[in-house]
């Protein structure tokens, strides 16, 4: 049996959030999609709120100052949604 190992080395390049889902592409090429409806915040912002986002680290996590609201990308590698 064969398990992928998430890569440490996998950034954010560029964010984007529709009215319905986050999109993430990463520094290897993939791209991360995700409901919006997993980030509460993010999902009851306006678009100018969404749109204003700060890759933290070399592009680790995404911070939106804002709305207080930050995401890992380990985070959204494993599926995880807000708390």
């Amino acid at each position: 049996m064969t398990f992928s190992m998430l890569k440490p080395e996998s950034h954010a390049m560029n964010v984007h959030c529709s009215d319905d889902e986050l999109s993430v592409t990463l520094t290897d090429g993939r791209t991360i999609t995700a409901p919006l409806i997993w980030f509460p915040r993010l999902a009851n912002a306006n678009a100018a709120q969404r749109q204003h986002y700060e890759l933290l680290g070399l592009g680790e996590g995404i911070h939106w100052p804002e709305l207080d609201e930050d995401i890992s990308v380990h985070g959204l590698l494993a599926g995880q949604p807000a708390h």
